[in-house]
């Protein structure tokens, strides 16, 4: 992912713009187009990850996001060890944020609250913008503390206070932590809301004189995904799980080079407990006012995590991995190529964490945290968006170690940032002579391109390597997630079925964005702190991915209709995709043989600067209906179809 230059908050429209989500199958006219579908002539196989899902921590994706935990700053780990905090204005003590003595090496920092009156003492946090929290649902409060000398309060109390910090907004809910001693301990306790809302904050507290340190301060919400204690958001995860996505890519694009080397991201130091994995700032911290300078990654969600979820949702795991290089947008830093080792060595390791036996050092340590069985990793991408010759050079050595421990895992080489170009024709050139699986092409462009470039791959060579689309968007002049965009992403679309022997994955990108809190528009799912929804991207997404047959099918369209059309030979049917783009209705009879039933049709369609919003979230949304094969193609539309053939 590139640099974007920071943009107007997103605001949605206060008028809700009129959706024609209704389309009319109808009785063809005489004059009424054909679109031909050849179901004699089943072509190459589709690549059954052919449309998956791309994930990286910006616009809070990870923390304050899909990694559900409520709490900013809990491990005092920040630039500012109290960003995130509110220091209290009357009672009597002091707060002081220590560096030795802490937890362990990853996380030395810790707080100690210093109560000096019989009034009691605390801190307050903010959370994510604000803190969500549910009537009736239960929330794990836990830190871990000590009473430093052996001596020291002897309760830790956790309140959730109404908007504003308690003035005006009440207590919402509480719990208390006791049985403290000298030593470094977890402890945690139930806390129930009492209310709903997306902004509370929580107080934690001692009501008696003495000194107290705490750190890994949590609120955690018991109902997470597949009810994990450190699990996931599970409207969130919902949204991904209902896409039927074939893979998921993850940690993402540039935060995986970092903008200096020493803040890439490291895989080793995100699994294991998570009181052990050293935070760092976050590559798109500073890129923008609204999120910096307190954007941070815990990691929470770490590498174990990642493998986790992509099983949670059936989609294949590829991991991308630092080669070597920061991010060339921000800095010409790079390992010498004498000092590759430890890179190397990690996507190794990698490998054997993610299928190693248990009797191997990193399958051993999967199996301890709970995952015996491997997780059946099949690829790996070297790098991110690099370019140039320093690129080349360092994938070669990543190339020919991981080839020669195991051969079967598929790498996956960038083809830099752009579409075409000087840097694009030189990486693709130097791909097919060292017969790379796969060369990732990002392009971010707007809608038009996406209508001109239906044809992309159709003339691809069918024997080099193959093509992974791992970012892609259309990008209006207001970076709007708006449907005329997500349109032009289905025309595209088209082509990617209809060449699927030579594009094996394709995945929107950025996958997720806080509302209040986000560096990058358009994305493909929007959230607040209790809700979240689907842009008409996601829905365009959503029929490609849950429609996906095995074999492709020859099909021709009349002129001004982007199609494709795909055989299913395990349910038997035809499944046909029809874009729609102009402004008029189109009649169209669909010929394809011998037909068996009724046909199903999905239907996106609206007008072009129609969106979604958490007020309106199927504002934009398909339409399901049964149809017979002359139907009338609404103006700018999608249809899916799937038709029972002999």
């Amino acid at each position: 992912m590139r640099y974007q230059r920071p943009i107007r908050l997103f605001v949605f429209p206060a008028v809700a713009l009129v959706a024609t989500a209704f389309v009319a199958f109808v009785r063809a006219q005489p004059a009424i187009e054909t679109i031909a579908v050849q179901v004699n002539r089943p072509g190459a196989a589709v690549s059954p990850t052919l449309f998956g899902l791309f994930f990286e921590d910006i616009n809070f994706a990870a923390d304050g996001g899909l990694y559900p935990e409520l709490v900013k700053n809990r491990s005092f780990e920040f630039t500012e060890p109290l960003a995130g905090w509110s220091r209290p204005m009357t009672a009597e003590g002091q707060l002081i944020a220590l560096a030795e003595g802490g937890l362990n090496e990853n996380n030395p920092h810790y707080l100690r609250m210093r109560s000096e009156g019989a009034s009691g003492f605390g801190i307050t946090n903010g959370g994510f913008r604000g803190i969500g929290v549910e009537a009736g649902k239960e929330y794990v409060f836990s830190a871990w503390v000590r009473t430093p000398g052996g001596a020291g309060p002897k309760s830790l109390r956790g309140a959730l206070l109404g908007g504003g910090g308690g003035r005006g907004g009440g207590k919402l809910g509480e719990a208390t932590l006791t049985g403290f001693s000298g030593q470094w301990k977890r402890y945690e306790a139930v806390l129930k809301a009492a209310t709903t809302t997306p902004n509370a904050r929580l107080q934690v507290s001692v009501s008696e004189p003495g000194d107290l340190d705490i750190d890994m301060v949590s609120l955690f919400p018991k109902d997470t995904w597949k009810g994990r204690p450190n699990g996931l958001r599970r409207d969130l995860v919902q949204l991904l799980a209902d896409m039927k996505p074939g893979f998921l890519r993850f940690p993402g694009g540039c935060i995986v080079e970092g903008r200096r080397l020493a803040l890439r991201y490291q895989w080793k130091k995100t699994v294991g407990d998570v009181s052990e994995r050293r935070s760092i700032i976050n590559r798109w911290s500073d890129e923008n006012a609204r999120v910096a300078p307190d954007y941070f990654q815990s990691f929470g969600l770490g590498f174990y995590e990642y493998f986790q979820l992509s099983e949670d949702i059936g989609a294949s795991p590829l991991p991308i991995l630092n080669c070597g290089m920061a991010c060339q947008f921000n800095s010409s830093e790079m390992a010498a190529m004498d000092q590759l080792d430890e890179y190397v060595r990690d996507a190794l390791d990698l490998i054997e964490f993610a299928n190693g036996g248990t009797d191997t050092a990193w399958g051993g340590l999967r199996a301890r945290l709970g995952h015996p069985a491997p997780f059946n990793l099949k690829m790996i991408g070297i790098g991110n968006e690099q370019w140039g010759k320093a690129y080349v050079d360092r994938y070669k050595v990543f190339s020919a170690a991981i080839k020669a421990k195991y051969p079967a895992i598929q790498l996956i080489t960038s083809a830099g940032p752009s579409p075409s170009g000087a840097q694009f024709d030189f990486l693709w050139g130097e791909m097919r002579k060292l017969k790379a699986d796969l060369v990732d092409e990002h392009y971010y462009q707007p809608p038009q391109w996406f209508l001109d470039n239906s044809h992309r791959y159709d003339n691809y060579d069918r024997n080099g390597p193959k093509v992974f689309a791992g970012e892609y968007a259309a990008h209006t002049p207001e970076k709007r997630n708006t449907w005329g965009a997500a349109l032009a992403e289905a025309a595209f679309m088209t082509g990617l079925e209809r060449n699927s022997d030579v594009v094996q994955m394709a995945s929107y990108a950025p996958m997720l964005a806080h509302v209040d809190a986000w560096q990058w528009a358009p994305d493909l799912i929007w959230f607040d702190n209790l809700k979240s929804f689907g842009t008409p991207s996601y829905y365009v997404q959503k029929l490609f991915a849950a429609n996906l047959g095995n074999r492709i099918l020859p099909v021709t369209v009349p002129n001004g209709l982007y199609a494709s059309a795909l055989l299913d030979e395990k349910s038997g049917e035809v499944i046909l995709k029809v874009v729609n783009a102009g402004n008029a209705e189109r009649g169209v009879r669909i010929s394809l043989g011998d037909v068996k039933g009724a046909a199903r049709a999905w239907v996106l369609s609206s007008e072009l600067a129609s969106e979604n919003s958490v007020e309106k979230p199927l504002n934009v949304a398909p339409v399901e209906r049964s149809s017979g094969l002359d139907l009338s193609l609404a103006a700018r539309s999608l249809t899916v179809l799937r038709v029972p053939v002999r």
